[in-house]
């Protein structure tokens, strides 16, 4: 009778723990669309240096917050240091198409990175704009 009951609660206990093993194994990224393939999901810090950069990555709902510690000069130079964009050089300077993991291609689907400062649409590129301490600085995902 113990050895039954011995049994049945090892083979209780090994099905509960298939059961939690199974619900915390996989990917951890659960997010979809075109987050799905994003290198970052949450607010993250990069680097050491005197100058920090703010930048918030929006794309649908979603936002992600970048601080960037740097000695870099430009914005684009911060967040290539870091491999958080990739682009094409153009005749007005860089043009993104890949941020965070995210790719925009405008070729494809009418789809780009558009880039602010505080909030304003750039009149320059991320390769030529400055970091300045207190700015915030926004790549979003636009479709037109």
């Amino acid at each position: 009778m113990k050895k039954t009951i011995k049994q049945t609660l090892s083979i209780a206990l090994v099905i509960i723990c298939i059961f939690s093993l199974a619900s915390c194994g996989g990917n951890s990224k659960t997010e979809t669309g075109l987050w799905e393939n994003a290198t970052y999901l949450e607010d993250t810090e990069f680097g050491k240096g005197e100058k920090t950069a703010l930048v918030e990555v929006k794309a649908e709902e979603k936002t992600v917050k970048f601080t960037i510690n740097t000695d870099k000069k430009t914005v684009g130079d911060a967040l290539s240091e870091h491999n958080l964009i990739e682009g094409e050089d153009g005749e007005f300077g860089l043009y993104i198409k890949v941020v965070n993991g995210i790719t925009a291609d405008y070729d494809v689907d009418k789809s780009y990175w558009a880039f602010y400062v505080d909030g304003e649409y750039a009149t320059s590129g991320v390769d030529t704009t400055e970091i300045k301490e207190g700015v915030t600085y926004q790549l979003e995902y636009t479709k037109e």
